[in-house]
């Protein structure tokens, strides 16, 4: 056959030659370039065949329900072709592409149609485009008008078509387009305009949803209402004219007025607590704003919100008593923990998350006044204290000898009483009778014993520990709070409990555990926090109906005011302060400035939660007695003195 060929070749004249050569070669040139053309459109297809798109993270309080949106330019929540209504399909078939199940990726027809059209006008005055060229389109290609685009994308769409089914078009068309508002994919238009999943979507909410997409921005329902359900009444008579919905259906759609939402995109329900979910789930994937996670968190949305509306209760109370000062640093946080789970119930960083997205409950390492002084009157009982021990509450001068300087310290009130109860000491936050008790106990083993609870960063070596000088986070002095509310066992915060990813597959998240505490050593601080609330410096946070216990704080200068409050259920650590450390006014101390809020917040808590349990539960191996005409708790281990017994240095020095 070759040798044929060769004959025929040669005889032939040598116009004829250099023409069979040249047509030979532009036929060779074309084959490589559509060869060359098609292995490119065939990689660039294969994109669109393992479809991966960017996907909003959502994140859900303990209840279920939706606390934000986290995503990467485009909201886009995924839905598979099963879990899409055949009415929406039938809609969007109906105005894009009516024979989208019969062609192969092209319509041909509609090409002609189209050029002819665009031949008379001499422009592109209409396309043809099918579902899938349009899909191409808007993930593979540009949207230029172009002879050589236009070839590309119907070449394309031949592939496509060849490597996936109608079915898996369809579920990549409505997950990637663009439908206005900031809404990709059309779960995440159905859940934005509608709140409503995809199955709750009624026919004249589809035939708009799918009518957005020609025109993003003419037919969003929340900026051109009127342009946006003519769109949707020209898709239900489409509808009808094809015979897939009759003449009631027809009817009692295009009379339907849908509610339309104006939402935000991120719909960011707490702030602060989410920003700290975040920061966690960063640690750990590097996709979270892309991923399509499924965060589950331990906040109680109604928890969070009236944690917020109590801090800002506490702040406004605060300028109406400054209002003559200047206290613009003036800020808070407040944390509330389930005593038994560790659930983070609520995180909020500051009283206007706006204004400043500082995370103060997270990250502002605050000193803690005599919000500390419950350690180390527990470390006290620990050692074999009883509640009613007397202690000296009387003043000391205290030198530095590498400076000879003298530290003379005072109670607030500027008076001292001599001798005073364990109990009494605490109750009305003595600070005098509180060093001596610490040196009493030995600083060696009050440091020993605090290392032992988990606290970190203690000063060495120094007796203003026992006015709470060392400095924490609200958040991780909830924790230690959380220990005393747990019958002693020490427990990590949590405030992410369940990541799912966008495949299915889950990541549960438990807190550490620790019993650090004997349970009935613990009851008699708590014992003892509920004096303080009823009858001493917490009386601010007195609630009705429901057990109370707690400690105020203030710090030098009133930089810092706390108030940590615990009843049977949950503990609420809250702080106020200048965000530079500045002193508050005068006026600011724990005792009111977030004793107050915290009786706000617990009086709407019970109205919130009326199961919540009212007393605290007392272990089968504490004791009570009346004791001086009280009644008063003791263990085998903090026995009631059977007579006054009095703790005391023999080198107390006593000024009056």
């Amino acid at each position: 056959m070759i040798k044929f060929f060769k004959r025929r070749f040669e005889n032939i004249g040598k116009k004829a030659k250099i023409a069979i050569v040249f047509l030979t070669a532009v036929i060779v040139y074309f084959l490589i370039v559509f060869i060359d053309i098609y292995q490119n459109a065939y990689y660039q297809s294969i994109a669109l065949v393992n479809y991966s798109p960017k996907l909003t993270t959502q994140f859900f309080d303990k209840n279920g329900e939706l606390v934000a949106n986290y995503f990467d330019n485009e909201n886009r929540l995924y839905a598979d072709y099963d879990d899409i209504p055949y009415y929406v399909i039938e809609a969007l078939v109906a105005i894009e592409d009516t024979v989208f199940f019969e062609h192969s990726g092209i319509n041909v027809e509609a090409i002609f149609r189209a050029m002819l059209k665009n031949i008379r006008y001499m422009r592109f005055a209409e396309g043809a485009s099918t579902l899938t060229q349009q899909l191409i389109k808007n993930t593979l290609l540009t949207r230029e008008k172009t002879i050589k685009r236009k070839a590309t994308e119907a070449l394309m769409a031949f592939i496509v078509e060849r490597e996936l089914t109608k079915e898996q078009i369809l579920e990549r068309y409505l997950n990637h387009i663009y439908f206005g508002h900031g809404y990709y994919g059309i779960r995440t238009a159905a859940e934005g305009y509608f709140r409503k999943s995809l199955n709750e979507l009624t026919l004249k909410e589809a035939a708009m949803l799918v009518g957005i997409p020609r025109q993003p921005n003419s037919y969003d329902p929340t900026k051109h209402l009127n342009l946006s359900l003519s769109r949707a009444n020209s898709v239900l008579g489409r509808m009808k004219t094809l015979g897939w919905i009759n003449e009631d259906e027809y009817n009692v759609a295009v009379a339907e007025q849908p509610i339309i939402y104006d939402d935000t995109l991120s719909k960011n329900r707490a702030p602060y607590a989410v920003d700290e979910a975040i920061r966690q789930a960063n640690l750990m994937y590097d996709d979270v704003r892309s991923g399509g996670y499924k965060i589950y968190l331990g906040i109680d949305l109604k928890t969070q919100e009236l944690a917020q509306k109590a801090l800002e209760f506490g702040y406004q109370k605060i300028l109406e008593r400054n209002k003559d000062t200047n206290q613009s640093l003036q800020n808070g946080a407040i944390v509330v923990l389930d005593n038994f789970s560790g659930d983070i119930l609520a995180l909020v960083g500051g009283h206007n998350y706006s204004q400043s997205s500082y995370n103060r409950a997270v990250f502002a390492n605050r000193q803690l006044g005599s919000s500390f002084k419950p350690f180390l009157y527990q470390i006290a009982l620990d050692s074999g204290y009883s509640t009613m021990d007397l202690i000296p509450d009387i003043s000391r001068i205290y030198t530095d000898e590498s400076s000879e300087k003298e530290w003379v310290p005072k109670n607030i009130e500027g008076s001292f009483q001599g001798l005073i109860t364990l109990k009494d000491a605490i109750v009305y936050s003595k600070n005098l009778a509180t060093i001596n008790l610490v040196t009493s106990v030995g600083l060696e083993t009050v440091y020993r014993e605090l290392d032992k609870m988990g606290f970190k960063n203690i000063p060495s070596d120094d007796l203003s520990i026992s006015l709470g000088s060392l400095s924490v986070t609200p958040l991780e002095y909830s924790k230690f709070y959380g220990m005393f509310a747990n019958g002693g066992v020490l427990m990590e915060p949590i405030i992410i409990k369940k990541i799912t990813n966008r495949f299915g597959k889950e990541q549960i998240f438990e807190n550490e555990r620790e019993q650090t505490l004997n349970p009935a050593q613990n009851y008699l601080m708590i014992d003892m926090l509920k004096t303080a609330v009823e009858r001493g410096t917490g009386r601010a946070a007195r609630v009705s109906g429901i057990e109370v216990a707690g400690k105020t704080g203030t710090t030098n200068k009133n930089a810092d005011a706390w108030f940590c409050g615990i009843v049977p259920d949950i503990n609420v650590v809250i702080w106020y302060g200048n965000d530079d450390s500045s002193p508050m006014s005068m006026s600011e101390v724990g005792g009111r400035t977030s004793a107050a809020p915290f009786a706000y917040f617990m009086e709407n808590y019970i109205k919130l939660y009326p199961e919540t349990r009212r007393k605290f539960a007392m272990p089968t191996d504490v004791m009570r007695t009346v004791y001086n005409g009280k009644e008063e708790y003791f263990t085998v281990k903090s026995p009631m003195p059977s007579k006054t017994r009095t703790t005391t240095n023999e080198d107390d020095e006593l000024i009056f």
